[in-house]
């Protein structure tokens, strides 16, 4: 089959030789054969088991979720034609039915990128501390371990956090039938003065300024942070003087 030829192609060296590990005579390709014939069947066609399986599942599914839980491809070109499913992004689809994403940027990257956090100043907008009004969404992953992560769909930056702190901070919010991993205000609000050459040392001053007068967290939780993040010495200056 045309999927067993192009996962051969793919592993080919390159003086064109297929490595022996990969090799298989005409007994394995057959049952490599069946074993894909098996899984496309297994699929259902039936849009109403499809859109069910949506439901439990927030209303927002990725191709490779629809997939893994049964629903043929077939149905969910079905169901987009039919007007009962959205193509939110490439690759993302969601009930028709249900509410509008209030927050939809976010929404299709928790989907999207569910092992990243949201950081920054896309943290700080979520959080209501900032005036800014973020043209991509900021995503932390731990340096080293998500080096093949892409998004297009929405615009995002990606910033490579230290391994031994990522998840220092790391706060769960339910958002449009999802789970946002995001970082919490104290630790957000460190990571913008750590960041401060890059986005900018007004914006990071602003935010301490407005979580500061709204109550948002307290000066021993962002210490806590400053201190773990090796910033207690850039901030304390502005921790006294921010009013």
């Amino acid at each position: 089959m045309a999927e067993v030829r192009s996962v051969r192609r793919r592993v080919r060296r390159s003086d064109g030789q297929v490595p022996a590990i990969c090799r298989m005579d005409k007994k394995s390709t057959n049952i490599v054969q069946m074993v894909i014939v098996l899984s496309i069947m297994s699929q259902t066609r039936n849009t109403k088991s499809a859109l069910a399986t949506f439901r439990r599942h927030g209303t927002v599914l990725r191709t490779s979720q629809a997939l893994a839980n049964g629903i043929h491809p077939e149905t969910l070109y079905t169901l987009v034609q039919n007007g009962e499913l959205t193509r939110v992004a490439r690759g993302l689809y969601r009930l028709a039915s249900a509410q509008e994403f209030r927050n939809p940027d976010l929404a299709v990257v928790a989907v999207k990128a569910p092992a990243g956090v949201i950081c920054l100043v896309s943290a700080l907008a979520y959080h209501g501390i900032t005036t800014q009004v973020p043209r991509v969404v900021q995503i932390a992953v731990p340096r080293g371990r998500y080096a093949g992560l892409r998004l297009h769909t929405p615009p995002v930056k990606i910033y490579r956090f230290d391994p031994s702190t990522f998840a220092q901070g790391i706060e769960s919010h339910s958002i449009d039938g999802g789970n946002l991993r995001i970082y919490g205000v104290a630790r957000t609000l460190v990571d913008c003065f750590k960041y401060r050459n890059k986005i900018g040392l007004d914006v990071a001053l602003e935010a301490l300024r407005f979580a500061r007068a709204r109550k948002r967290t307290s000066n021993r939780e962002i210490l806590r942070f400053a201190s773990l993040l090796r910033q207690d010495r850039v901030m304390a200056p502005y921790l006294q003087s921010v009013i």
